[in-house]
């Protein structure tokens, strides 16, 4: 992958498909993209477009793809919902 990612902005996306996403066995889904964490709760998995992401404690991360037009796809979708989905008390 040419850029590293914004961590800030996948935790932004992963709260607002918790908040706004359909939420289906212990799985919330929203827009495409798949939200859900270990069974402590630090590692944050984002899944969609054929990538896998899993986001872990100290903000390290590991993307799992076959092709980057699939990682554009699935960044351009996680940017959509970070920016597009207001969640209540949380200001800019």
């Amino acid at each position: 992958m040419k850029n590293e990612l914004d961590t800030k902005l996948m935790l932004d996306a992963y709260e607002r498909i918790q908040t706004h996403g359909e939420a289906r066995q212990g799985r919330h889904y929203l827009d495409g993209i798949e939200a859900y964490t270990d069974h402590d709760g630090y590692t944050v998995f984002l899944e969609g477009y054929g990538v896998t992401l899993t986001l872990q404690f100290h903000s390290s991360y590991h993307l799992n793809y076959e092709n980057e037009s699939q990682v554009d796809k699935f960044i351009r979708a996680v940017k959509n919902i970070a920016d597009g989905y207001e969640t209540p008390g949380y200001e800019r």
